[in-house]
């Protein structure tokens, strides 16, 4: 099965392509040239496997939550790229997609996602693995770090951006409950393949006009204070 996968929801841009002849990936923080930046990487990793975009199986696109004009970009890119060349596509969720960084780089089993969601907030949910998959425990919501909702239990991990920038306030939240934390990982294209491909197998695919993307935050602008003092959604 040949599948490109595209991420682009947080300041790093990535990317994975998987064919007979092995995997091939681009991650890099390229924060907002991620718009200029994805067409060439992609035709780059497509390039180097000696493969045309119509030959894939399909594309796999992160759907966020993030910020939204990167959110923006890989569904954009993934529903264009698939329409040209009609392929399906399938849409896996950044906090999903950190769940299963943690799962193939530590083995977490039950993992906290916090992503920066800006202003003062986070992207938060909790996933727990099973034999068939994550389950989510609490669904991605953006909320203020003091105000995460309660977990059951102990034995978690903290992972994503979040746990970086308001670290102090979520462990103290989460006393006794999360364990190891892990700030520096991020959504990544390659695991969003390995989540994706079971998708494809089962036929559990969309239609490239069906893409689209997970917001969670309603607001999709700054007021000019807002941004003046240099906040970013």
């Amino acid at each position: 099965m040949n599948l490109l996968a595209l991420e682009s929801s947080t300041e790093t841009l990535s990317l994975a392509l998987q064919t007979a002849a092995g995997l091939l990936t681009f991650d890099e923080v390229t924060g907002p040239a991620a718009s200029q930046r994805i067409l060439p990487e992609i035709q780059r990793l497509l390039t180097e496997a000696d493969v045309r975009l119509a030959a894939l199986s399909g594309l796999v696109y992160g759907t966020g939550p993030g910020a939204f004009t990167g959110v923006r970009v890989a569904v954009g890119v993934a529903q264009g790229l698939a329409f040209g060349a009609n392929l399906p596509v399938v849409g896996i969720s950044s906090v999903l997609a950190v769940a299963e960084t943690a799962w193939q780089t530590v083995q977490a089993e039950k993992v906290v996602v916090c992503l920066d969601a800006r202003m003062g907030e986070v992207y938060h949910a909790a996933l727990v693995r099973q034999a068939d998959g994550w389950l989510e425990v609490l669904p991605p919501i953006v909320c203020k770090p003091q105000e995460v909702p309660a977990l059951e239990g102990a034995g978690w991990i903290g992972a994503g951006a979040g746990w970086r920038v308001f670290e102090q306030l979520l462990l103290e939240k989460y006393s006794g409950q999360v364990g190891n934390v892990y700030p520096d990982m991020m959504p990544k294209a390659s695991a969003m393949l390995m989540l994706a491909q079971p998708l494809f197998a089962a036929g559990n695919t969309q239609p490239a006009q069906a893409a689209a993307p997970l917001y969670v935050r309603n607001r999709v602008a700054l007021t000019a204070a807002e941004r003046a003092q240099g906040q970013r959604l």
